[in-house]
């Protein structure tokens, strides 16, 4: 006591001495010649350390025996605890202010709504979004009356449903859970919905997509490029095809020998798109043939697992027109929120570390796109997802009220939120359940069935000096957010608990605590220090292996010896064991933040605890242990009421909440003569893209569509050789004929980019200071063309587009100075990909019209009235640092030449009171409007088109309408561009970068600080990008061909 008053005195003493201009006077304490070698200490020294250095400084202090050491050390510590309280409330007030503008921007949005929309508008709405007080106490409320409960009757159907989850190490079986932070019950979660989905009558076919790791890092089964999960419905009348079933679909993206945290994963998404994509769109090819009567049978929902997944769920239902839905399992704003309250980093530096203000935009584009969100409780909705602009508790019910009513809502639009708790398999356990007051043996392992007592039970018992006695079990990683030390605290300071129970702590595996993360080595050693200072040897076992297997029967242990299962998290979103555990005959002891509340709600077999409270916890665990009764109740009701959370219970909800999206998948206005040609016809055209068919390695499960495998002997391969080369040869041929028949009749225009082999896509963004493009453009063009005819192998079958931000008539007239004929594109895309014309196969003086499936494929979701209104409003209203509005500007004024009806064009007056993108993004995100907003032509001009519309959309379009794979597009661009430049970067195509060509861009008006780096869009190093110093012929055909043999 006498050290903490002296400490509490000399802060004191410090905070009254005006030691808090430190921070104005560090930079010219030398240069005035007033240096305080205490000051200097503080500023060199004490900012570099947090509460970790402060324990190991504290525990070298009470060792210390010399006096004066002992109090030069005290000084020191009082420094440091002075700096890191400083440090906190200037987070805290930091946290204060950006909650308090976020408040402000979010009433803001809901005013613009409630003006937008009044004139159709009832009182009651007029009320639910009038009340601009957050109400906490409030909880999300959805009406499930009208939808149709999802029946096993429907057979009729045959569904294929997509499943994403690309971090971490995904198989089938062994599941190593708790290997790192990325590879837990995510994990087993997405593999287990899988099998379920699939046994589902309804359901043919369910690909789960990951990450393909062939690294000497992890075991050989990651790179396998499929793996069957189930072969499909268990019911005998089912038609069982040669595709259904479940399988993990690995997907080659990034370096494949590397296998990469989740952080590291960004800028490779868009290739893992385009390889998925590529996977669907044979897959769908080939379901068609087996159960969709010659139509491609699409799928019927894309589901993301986490924020990357999202983000790549959120690109692919776009490109495919077909509903998404999220899964978002923890979120990065509410991550965020939790590391900012600790004041150890700063936002920056928090965003270095975990890349979190990509992960809240990846979050954020999930909830554009998904037509409905699923969380595994109520808490995640509240108090997690009403963190986020593009979600809005309030504004989602009046949305989804006029909806319901068929009234407009002027482009509005909020995802459904929908609680569904994950499944589990209880077949084996329920039956189990009748065997735990079985047998009271532990420890025999003689006689002729040695095998009733597990190895994983020998490995924890060889801690315990009485196995027998009731078993605390705690099942987690070592994370601090698990909050293991506290547990082990109020195990250790309980001297009736210790006599009473052992404890059990499996906290994932670990071949050596110097090899592991900081935080989980932190963790780890300070369990050991704990169990020595408490001296719990032979009461406490911490083992260090455990196989995914072993799992039931650790449940099993602890429940033959009567005792407890504890989630002590300081917040569990979910709490999957706590289910696992109760399904073994495990009363609970639980956290009371998050999704246990609702567990518990549902099983009534435990007690809530707050985690903080560490005599509570000791009581909890003391009360279940020590009342028999009880206990026996916990369990029976447990296992009463678990059928709740089993896997057919959460299918059978999962596809009802499915089936009330508004269902879409691509669907063509046109029917063109090439939509009818022979299905051998439309194959790729090089024998590389059929010998690298990982795309179709699913279809058939065990057969082999190499035409290098020579199992059949060398006959058999010269016939396939053969037939491949005569169909090219009818390829070919067709070609020819394709372009007479486009000479001569309308109904043959689209054709001709179908049958490219490869696309050279120019989308230079070259303009002067009024947005006018440069000359340049036009030498870079007719170059292109050249080089083309320069190398004979690069021209066969080569197609070249043009893609740009000028409407179609601007582009038209400015090729025409360079006389270049727009026909001579096979493609144009418009309006920063908007719109999407063919004119390869008209004449030169043939009007031109937009390709009508494109424009239906992106009016999803577009609301340009109430979008241009916003847009108008937000640009030339500006607003000070407190976002209080000020006197209206004119920023913005309309473009109307340059807009369509899926492009609202706005000329860019004034650049610098001009908003950045991600900020624009922000606030119309929170008026429930989701569109893509971009600044082009130099920053002269503002554009916003439909959510599903870009550039680099426009070319995955290509992919699916007509077959041209993206992995063999060239995309030509300067070394900056329009806003929308960094998406036309990565990917699967490959993209020359010619230097020296766009001296200025729209770039700076992209983000503010504190977003997202472009490191985490565009990779720094790719094989796929080559640079390019000359625009002459013969070097861009030189660069074009190298980048061509970058995947061989």
């Amino acid at each position: 006591m006498a050290v903490n008053e002296w400490i509490n005195g000399y802060l004191e003493a410090i905070l009254n001495s005006k030691s808090s201009n430190i921070e104005e006077n560090k930079v010219n304490l030398r240069d005035r010649g007033d240096f305080n070698p205490t000051k200097y200490f503080v500023e060199e020294v004490v900012t570099g350390v947090d509460e970790t250095d402060l324990h190991r400084t504290w525990i070298k202090v009470v060792a210390t025996r010399n006096t004066r050491e002992r109090s030069s050390r005290l000084e020191n510590m009082c420094w440091r605890i002075w700096h890191l309280t400083r440090k906190k409330k200037q987070l805290e007030w930091e946290d204060f202010q950006r909650v308090a503008k976020r408040k402000f921007e979010r009433e803001q949005g809901r005013i613009d709504v409630r003006e937008d929309m009044s004139e159709d508008m009832s009182e009651s709405e007029k009320g639910d979004i009038g009340d601009l007080g957050e109400s906490p106490n409030k909880t999300y409320q959805h009406n499930v009356s009208s939808l149709e409960t999802w029946s096993d009757d429907k057979k009729e159907k045959k569904l294929y449903i997509v499943l994403i989850s690309l971090h971490g190490l995904v198989r089938g079986e062994n599941m190593e859970l708790g290997r790192d932070s990325d590879t837990g019950g995510q994990i087993k979660y997405v593999v287990e919905l899988a099998r379920a989905l699939a046994k589902m009558p309804a359901v043919y076919r369910v690909d789960l997509f990951t990450r393909q790791v062939s690294s000497p890092e992890v075991d050989w089964s990651y790179g396998e490029p499929t793996e069957m999960l189930t072969a499909g419905s268990d019911d005998p009348d089912d038609d069982v095809g040669e595709s259904s079933g479940a399988y993990i679909i690995r997907i080659p993206f990034g370096p494949r020998d590397k296998y990469l945290r989740k952080e590291l994963l960004w800028h490779h998404i868009q290739e893992f798109v385009d390889g998925a994509l590529a996977h669907i769109l044979n897959m769908s090819t080939a379901l068609g043939e087996q159960i969709g009567g010659g139509h491609p049978v699409w799928p019927y929902v894309i589901h993301g697992h986490y924020a990357d997944a999202g983000d790549s769920a959120a690109i692919l239902s776009g490109a495919l027109n077909v509903p998404m839905v999220l899964t978002g399992h923890s979120l990065g704003r509410n991550k965020l929120e939790q590391l900012l309250k600790q004041g150890r980093q700063s936002k920056e530096d928090i965003n270095s570390t975990y890349r979190i203000m990509r992960r809240i935009e990846a979050e954020e584009l999930s909830l554009d796109a998904a037509e409905l969100v699923i969380t595994s409780t109520k808490q995640e909705i509240d108090e997690q997802w009403g963190l986020y602009d593009g979600f809005d508790v309030k504004l989602e019910k009046v949305l989804r009220a006029r909806a319901r009513q068929d009234v407009d809502c002027h482009g509005r639009f909020m995802p459904r939120m929908a609680v569904i708790p994950p499944g589990m398999d209880f077949s084996k356990v329920i039956q189990e359940a009748n065997e735990a007051d079985g047998d009271p043996s532990l420890t025999n392992t003689e006689g002729p069935s040695p095998k009733t007592v597990p190895p994983i039970w020998s490995e924890i018992m060889r801690f315990l000096t009485n196995p027998h006695k009731p078993m605390i079990l705690a099942l987690s990683r070592p994370d601090p957010k698990k909050n293991i030390t506290t547990l082990l605290k109020a195990f250790g300071e309980c001297q009736s608990l210790r006599e009473l129970a052992n404890l059990t702590l499996i906290m994932g595996n670990r071949d050596d605590i110097e090899e592991m993360s900081a935080g989980n080595a932190c963790v780890l050693t300070t369990v050991l220090k704990l169990v020595d200072r408490y001296d719990l040897y032979g009461q406490v076992a911490f083992p260090k292996h455990h196989k995914q297997n072993d799992v039931p029967e650790i449940y099993r242990l602890a429940a033959k010896t009567k005792g407890v299962f504890i989630n002590p998290a300081l917040v569990e979103p979910f709490g999957l064991t706590l289910i696992e555990a109760a399904a073994h005959g495990l009363p609970m002891v639980a956290t009371k933040n998050g999704g246990p509340v609702d567990i518990h709600r549902a099983l009534n077999n435990g007690l809530l605890i707050d985690p903080h409270d560490q005599q509570g916890i000791a009581n909890a665990l003391l009360k279940l242990l020590s009342e028999k009764t009880l206990w026996q109740e916990c369990q029976k009701s447990g296992w009463r009421n678990i059928h709740l959370f089993s896997w057919p219970e959460h299918c059978h909800t999962y596809l009802t909440r499915v089936a009330s999206c508004r269902m879409r998948h691509p669907a063509w206005k046109t029917d063109t003569p090439a939509d009818g040609m022979p299905k051998e016809e439309s194959l790729n055209d090089s024998l590389r893209d059929v010998q690298d068919a990982s795309l179709l390695l699913s279809i058939d499960g065990d057969k082999s569509y190499s035409i290098n495998d020579s199992s059949d002997g060398g006959s058999d391969i010269q016939d396939q050789v053969n037939r491949v080369m005569s169909k090219m040869k009818k390829t070919q041929s067709s070609d020819k004929v394709g372009e007479m028949n486009s000479n001569n009749s309308n109904s043959s225009k689209y054709p001709v980019l179908r049958k490219r082999r490869k696309l050279i896509v120019i989308a230079v963004d070259c303009y002067d200071s009024k947005g006018e493009p440069e000359k340049t453009m036009i030498s870079v063009i007719q170059e292109t063309f050249n080089a083309i005819k320069v190398d004979t192998q690069l021209g066969k079958g080569v197609g070249v587009a043009i893609s740009t931000a000028m409407p179609l008539s601007e582009l038209v007239d400015f090729l025409k100075k360079g006389n270049i004929k727009v026909n001579e594109f096979d493609a144009v895309v418009c309006s920063s990909g908007s719109e999407v014309y063919y004119p390869g196969a008209c004449e030169e003086n043939d009007e031109l019209y937009p390709d009508p499936d494109y424009a239906s494929h992106v009016e999803y979701r577009w609301g340009s009235d109430g979008i241009k209104k916003t847009a108008w409003k937000l640009m030339n209203t500006p607003e000070d640092e407190d976002g209080k509005t000020g006197k209206a500007l004119k920023v913005i004024e309309e473009d109307v030449k340059s807009s369509n009806s899926h492009c609202l064009s706005f000329l860019v007056k004034n650049v610098e009171k001009a908003r950045k993108v991600d900020d624009l993004r922000q606030k119309f995100r929170m008026r429930g409007l989701r569109c893509h907003l971009m600044y082009c032509r130099n920053s002269t001009r503002m554009q916003v088109i439909p959510l599903l519309a870009s550039r680099a959309q426009a070319l995955r379009f290509f992919f699916v309408r007509w077959r041209l794979n993206v992995a063999n597009m060239y995309v030509l661009l300067g070394e900056t561009g329009d806003t929308d430049y960094e998406e036309l970067i990565a990917g699967t195509h490959k993209t020359l970068i010619l230097k020296g060509i766009v001296k200025t861009g729209s770039e700076e008006l992209l983000r503010t600080s504190g977003s997202y780096y472009k490191e985490d869009i565009v990779p720094v190093e790719s094989p796929r990008v080559d640079y390019l110093n000359s625009t002459k012929a013969e070097d861009i055909a030189s660069a074009l061909t190298r980048l061509s043999k970058c995947d061989t």
